[in-house]
């Protein structure tokens, strides 16, 4: 099945192809409108997070069948959403997740989210990894970190979110050093609270810094209250035009 991926998106000025990660909106019976979009021909994306419930529910939701299959037929990855609860996660139920995800929505990979940072905790989530690919020897495997976790992590996933968090951090973070020896597609950034006029600030940190697939976000957690990524930005469709056109230095 063809992807979406960062090599069709927008590539800059740096020579980094820059695509969407959509880190999950709000169910599709609350959002209708939004998964729709996703799946609208020619959106730059390399992949979109399912999350009916904290992870895949406890029964097959009719609605997220539906967008799950929408977006396969437009040629989108879809990864289900799971919780490594910063390392805590029984290794057992997380498997059990990833089954339910596999069984009923057809996911072609994973986020893990929550996954801790520490070289301590790396045996853990290389055990829960090789566990996912044993089970689903394709899937594209997603360590949602939101900061720069230890080295070692890299080589055990396709990508991990070295970045999560707000705009006013994010405009004066550094980059890991150890990340120059990865290519750009290997890390993503989510960004919330971007303002639409520094929208192409963040897109030019996000290059300089070697982040390939990215999500930024005018909304806010409003202080941690709320999710800033179950709704989709204002500017959606200036961020699709600039990162599916290519954006100049």
């Amino acid at each position: 099945m063809p992807h979406l991926t960062s090599t069709t998106a927008g590539t800059t000025g740096t020579g980094v192809r820059t695509a969407l990660g959509i880190p999950g909106y709000a169910h599709p019976l609350v959002a209708p409108a939004q998964w729709a979009e996703l799946a609208r021909p020619g959106t730059p994306l390399d992949w979109v997070v399912l999350d009916v419930a904290d992870g895949p529910g406890t029964r097959a939701d009719p609605h997220c069948l539906e967008a799950a299959g929408r977006l396969r037929n437009a040629g989108v990855r879809v990864l289900g959403h799971l919780d490594l609860a910063h390392g805590a996660r029984v290794h057992a139920d997380l498997l059990s997740d990833a089954h339910r995800h596999l069984d009923w929505y057809r996911v072609d990979g994973f986020l893990l989210d929550r996954c801790p940072t520490e070289r301590s905790a790396l045996p853990g989530v290389r055990r829960a990894v090789t566990a996912l690919r044993a089970i689903s020897g394709t899937a594209h495997i997603v360590l949602g970190h939101g900061r720069h976790p230890h080295p070692g992590y890299a080589e055990n996933a396709d990508q991990l979110v070295t970045f999560a968090g707000p705009w006013s951090d994010y405009r004066f973070s550094q980059v890991a050093e150890w990340t120059a020896d990865y290519p750009p597609d290997r890390f993503c950034h989510f960004v919330h609270g971007v303002p639409h006029g520094h929208l192409e600030e963040a897109l030019r940190i996000a290059r300089w810094q070697g982040a390939a697939t990215i999500y930024f976000t005018d909304r806010t957690d409003r202080g941690g209250r709320v999710d800033p990524w179950e709704t989709m930005p204002g500017y959606w469709d200036d961020i699709v035009s600039r990162i599916g056109t290519g954006v100049s230095e």
